[in-house]
């Protein structure tokens, strides 16, 4: 799978993308909200995991606008990623705006049982 990394603390999503690239998939890093947008317009990706808080608009406005105006590219599955629980969230993963929800740090094969059962 192609994998777009929406994360504003680098040595996470770097971290995250080694970890994909280790698991055969391939991933981009996007470290804020329009570089994200930019990336998905340019290129296909499978799967995006999306910090719930970027410096320049939340993770929430990124899924809605992949939701909205889905294109071509546009990834299917969208996962929320963030230091709170689901349930701590306090609504930010909105039902309909994500598929699934990740606590930092992400359990790796959790991950990777999300993404094989996106693939199948």
């Amino acid at each position: 799978m192609n994998v777009l990394i929406v994360d504003d603390n680098e040595a996470a999503a770097d971290l995250l993308q080694e970890l994909l690239t280790l698991q055969d998939h391939t991933a981009r890093c996007t470290y804020t909200a329009q570089q994200a947008l930019d990336a998905a317009a340019a290129e296909h990706f499978d799967a995006a995991l999306i910090d719930l808080t970027l410096p320049d608009f939340p993770g929430t406005e990124v899924a809605r606008r992949l939701r909205e105006n889905p294109a071509e590219g546009t990834p299917k599955l969208l996962v929320a990623i963030s230091g709170f629980s689901a349930q701590d969230t306090g609504g930010q993963s909105a039902e309909g705006l994500f598929d699934h929800h990740l606590q930092k740090p992400i359990d790796i094969d959790k991950l990777e049982r999300i993404l094989a059962q996106a693939a199948s």
